[in-house]
């Protein structure tokens, strides 16, 4: 037997026993070889797609972007490759992993080679599918548990709100926002009453469930769009972005009246608590986004002053008033 003709045969024998993809094409975008491994996942055999286009063997081929790809391949004369996060897969194989993965179909990646004549001239492409799905699966896991830890970093332990430090850098981005666009900006900021002696009577323990009702309370009265944490010990704060000072005030006062109408039950008795706001409304002239967290802050301070449970307006230049 001819050295070359048996270097084709243990070639072939090889091709068809690696577990991966294997398949070639002409210019024509014909297939002129198809391993087992095609054969197993597609379900097609040798003789159903040899000499045809492979689109029409699968109709469901991206057929633009294919004959882009391997068509690049004989015009220059160099390798290819897509990776599955670039496109899941070419071909839709099953796969055979539990469900609970998350992947539809199995996850590939693709290599497309020049096949090269004794004269340098490209005459086939061979694509190398490979099978990296449980490489997606535990990438994915790994991204999930990522966007969960970033997730849980925003929380407050306590309440399951977000807390300070998110509050903050959102309300640096839509301060910015409102800046570079224009639009508009409210910020609410409140503070429990007599939550001191909460703590003190009842306990600590107590004062935490306290904590977590008023933040169930205030969960149901904020917006899709609006932004509600705890900003620290008894403090709550809610940004409010695209909203003017008025839609801020009907917010306010809906908080105000909700946590003063919820029945907190502890374990051995029922408490009412009430909330003192203050609000405030971006403006051309506010230089930073902590004028913003001032002025509320001045503004709940007056609530306070004013004998508690109510909402009051930031107003420039002149004496805050109560809404």
């Amino acid at each position: 037997m001819p050295q070359k003709l048996a270097s084709a045969q243990v070639l072939d024998s090889i091709l068809d026993r690696i577990n991966v993809g294997v398949f070639v094409l002409n210019k024509a975008m014909q297939v002129v070889f198809w391993n087992h491994f095609m054969e197993i996942n597609s379900k097609k055999t040798v003789d159903e797609v040899l000499g045809r286009h492979i689109v029409d063997v699968f109709p469901e081929l991206p057929k633009q972007w294919l004959e882009r790809k391997v068509q690049g391949v004989f015009v220059l004369k160099n390798f290819a490759f897509t990776s599955w996060e670039q496109r899941p897969y070419l071909l839709k194989f099953p796969h055979n992993r539990p469900v609970t993965g998350g992947v539809d179909y199995m996850r590939q990646n693709c290599t497309f080679m020049p096949v090269k004549n004794d004269q340098g001239e490209v005459e086939h492409v061979c694509v190398v599918l490979t099978d990296v799905t449980d490489t997606s699966i535990e990438y994915n896991k790994a991204q999930d548990a990522l966007s969960k830890l970033a997730e849980a970093s925003n929380r407050d332990g306590l309440t399951g709100i977000y807390n300070r430090r998110y509050l903050e850098q959102t309300l640096t981005k839509e301060f910015s926002r409102v800046k570079r666009y224009e639009g508009s900006l409210s910020f609410i900021l409140l503070d429990l009453d007599h939550f001191k002696s909460i703590n003190d009577e009842k306990g600590h323990l107590a004062g935490d469930e306290v904590l977590r009702r008023v933040a169930e309370v205030l969960t149901t009265c904020v917006r899709e769009a609006d932004t509600l944490g705890r900003y620290g010990g008894e403090e709550f704060a809610i940004i409010l972005p695209q909203t003017r000072l008025k839609g801020a005030l009907i917010l306010a006062e809906r908080v105000r009246h909700d946590v003063q109408e919820a029945a907190i039950q502890l374990r051995d008795s029922t408490v009412k608590v009430t909330v003192s706001i203050g609000v405030t409304q971006m403006h051309p002239e506010t230089p930073v986004y902590e004028r913003l967290i001032q002025e509320a802050d001045t503004a709940l301070y007056q609530s306070k002053q004013a004998g508690r449970n109510r909402v009051t307006c930031f107003q420039r230049a002149t004496v805050p008033g109560s809404f």
